[in-house]
């Protein structure tokens, strides 16, 4: 079964991916969005962004990570995607479904969903710029205010050379209110020749097999739903697998702590942990106690004291 890791601004960086796909049942992740406005970038950016790219495009557990681009410039991206080709990228991946607004308000995302020739110009620009056995993808949303355009804008994407399609089954306006409407892939399938990977909304087993069911989609991708639940990937890989206890889980936390110190200031660390661990509440009750243990810290030497201690080890 194909599970892809989704791209979570400001959550789902190199430090957690590697986590995640150490824990097993991944196929490949995708990068938080690279915002491409009017210039091409250095490739320091790029590398900082996905160091992933020092170790041939995939995580220390060998899970390829696919490089995101987003931007409504389709000579600039496809720049862009050629200079990330030139790094040894495992592929583009182009982002149609990011409903923020500071992302709207530049022209990126999700609203260029109401633009499917933009769309289609942006996906054979990039599609003509990197080499022919590199992969061009996309990331849509069903829509932008409602998703009356939505098989204008996947035939836009499949027409143009894109190998594959994911769907986030919200519209923008939807934000990530539940329900996906993961029904509503069905029409997009039937409608272009490419894979349609379905996400949005999927935190359990149960949810996963409601998603393929509904969508018809054999390929899926957890965003929140593997964060909150880091053992989620190998469950559904392996329905008879043990889920994954807080104590075997815990390792992995401070492991990530540890990544965290390469590459981030320390003022910034505990904030970042405590975002994981309120995610980890959902599925964790014993996340809950760790979290009441650093929320109001923020010096980074009082948080590695408090949480990773004996005591809380042993809880």
């Amino acid at each position: 079964m194909t599970i892809l890791l989704a791209p979570m601004e400001g959550l789902l960086d190199a430090s957690l991916r590697d986590v995640l796909t150490r824990i097993g049942g991944i196929t490949r992740c995708v990068s938080e969005f690279i915002r491409i406005t009017d210039r091409l970038l250095p490739p320091q950016v790029f590398l900082r962004w996905i160091p992933e790219l020092h170790n041939a495009s995939c995580t220390p557990a060998g899970v390829p990570v696919r490089a995101q681009l987003l931007g409504s410039d389709p000579d600039c991206l496809a720049d862009n995607a050629a200079q990330l080709a030139a790094l040894g990228a495992e592929g583009i991946d182009l982002n149609f479904g990011c409903p923020a607004k500071t992302v709207s308000q530049h022209r990126g995302g999700a609203v260029l969903l109401d633009e499917p020739d933009l769309i289609h110009s942006i996906v054979a620009a990039v599609r003509r710029a990197v080499p022919a056995h590199l992969p061009v993808s996309a990331k849509m949303r069903l829509g932008n205010q409602d998703d009356s355009r939505r098989l204008d804008a996947a035939r836009a994407i499949a027409e143009a050379g894109a190998c594959e399609l994911v769907v986030h089954a919200r519209t923008k306006v939807d934000g990530y209110r539940p329900p996906a409407y993961w029904h509503r892939l069905v029409q997009i399938r039937e409608a272009i020749s490419i894979p349609v990977i379905a996400n949005g909304e999927i935190w359990s087993l149960a949810d996963a097999q409601r998603c393929r069911l509904e969508s018809g989609c054999d390929r899926l991708m957890l965003g929140r739903g593997a964060v909150a639940d880091p053992g989620l990937a190998w469950v559904l890989q392996s329905p008879t697998a043990s889920e994954l206890a807080w104590a075997a889980l815990l390792p992995f936390v401070a492991h990530y702590w540890q990544l965290m110190a390469h590459h981030m200031a320390p003022r910034h660390r505990a904030g970042r942990l405590k975002q994981w661990l309120n995610l980890l509440r959902r599925r964790y009750p014993e996340a809950q106690q760790a979290y009441d243990a650093v929320r109001t810290l923020n010096d980074a030497a009082l948080v590695a004291q408090r949480l990773f201690g004996k005591a809380v080890l042993a809880s």
